[in-house]
């Protein structure tokens, strides 16, 4: 088991092991410290070292957060790839602004309320168990709105990314190899951050949707940089004028199926009208009511056919066939005898 603490500092500071007054003074000026991939399993006391501004923590063995309280000036805490489970122990750490803990076992990010100064949050590569994903927590989510720019959840199972919605400062968000898939959803969230410059959604389901790209691109007017491929100033003033183009065409398509007087079943034409219609149930299908036109009987007895069923009145008369054939053999005369005349 290897601590850290001011003895393994001093281990590591050859200079200083013979001066002990001198290696106080050096701790108390300490605005660095580097003690990454140590094997290091816990932190002890490091009171001494006030004037920490950055420490390097990360490829190590740590389990719990712990023993940092004397950090106030503490800014970049790097402890990605260790074995910590939960986030704890760092609402004295006022000033801190980048805090690095992928690579972890975290299930829930939490804990986080108390720094008002976080810009930067890299919680990426979980190792989740089975079937299970990042969660938020809301008060922390909502603890950040006012400054985290940066959110890398990369790696994570997340399907859904509503609860992200408040984080309005965003200008870098990082969310490759999950699960989102819902593209309305997803349109609506980065709607809410209108200074998001840069996102990576590479292999999520959602890229695979139709028009994933382009309506990103709208939505997102300050957005530069889409799953790693920059966006043009050109192709986005196309998009956006296609867009409105579309909108408009369909705003008038809209007003031009509008029906500007009542419809009602109720509906009396009067007299000069023979036939009414019923629009209850839906417009463009007329339904007739049952009545015939006024002052007409309605014909109940069945209609004669014959066998070629044709209705005795449609028949025609034998005069009229006579008159149909005898014309017909004037015409068959008169363009043989043309064709005769022809070949002469």
């Amino acid at each position: 088991m290897v601590h850290l603490n001011v003895d393994l500092i001093a281990k590591s500071s050859n200079h200083f092991k013979s001066k002990r007054p001198h290696f106080t003074q050096y701790l108390k000026k300490l605005t660095h410290l580097n003690f990454s991939n140590r094997n290091i399993d816990d932190i002890d006391d490091l009171s001494v070292c006030k004037n920490l501004t950055v420490l390097y923590l990360y490829d190590n063995q740590i389990t719990h957060i712990r023993n940092l309280g004397f950090a106030s000036n503490l800014t970049h805490l790097y402890m990605q790839n260790n074995n910590i489970t939960c986030i704890q122990n760092l609402s004295s750490l006022q000033k801190l602004s980048k805090l690095f803990l992928g690579g972890n076992s975290i299930t829930v990010v939490e804990g986080l309320e108390q720094l008002k100064e976080l810009t930067e949050l890299h919680i990426e590569d979980q190792r989740l168990p089975a079937g299970e994903k990042l969660l938020f927590d809301p008060c922390t989510v909502l603890s950040l709105s006012e400054s985290l720019c940066v959110l890398n959840i990369n790696k994570n199972n997340i399907d859904e990314v509503r609860d992200l919605a408040v984080l309005s400062k965003l200008t870098h968000f990082f969310a490759a190899e999950n699960h989102l898939q819902d593209m309305q959803e997803l349109v609506v969230v980065i709607s809410q951050w209108p200074q998001l410059q840069k996102m990576d959604l590479r292999g999520n389901p959602v890229c695979q949707k139709p028009k994933y790209r382009d309506q990103l691109i709208t939505v997102c007017r300050k957005l530069e940089d889409l799953d790693g491929k920059e966006i043009n100033e050109l192709c986005r003033q196309f998009l956006i004028n296609w867009k409105a183009s579309k909108e408009a065409k369909k705003k008038v398509k809209d007003e031009k199926g509008q029906i500007t007087f009542p419809v009602t079943a109720d509906i009396s034409w009067g007299p000069q009208h023979p036939y009414a219609y019923n629009y209850s149930d839906y417009l463009g299908k007329r339904k007739p009511q049952e009545f015939g036109r006024p002052g007409m009987t309605t014909r109940s007895d069945p209609v004669r056919i014959d066998r070629r069923g044709v209705r005795p009145s449609q028949r025609l008369s034998k005069r009229a066939c006579l008159c149909v054939h005898r014309t017909f053999m004037n015409f068959t005369l008169k363009v043989g005898l043309c064709s005769v005349h022809f070949l002469k």
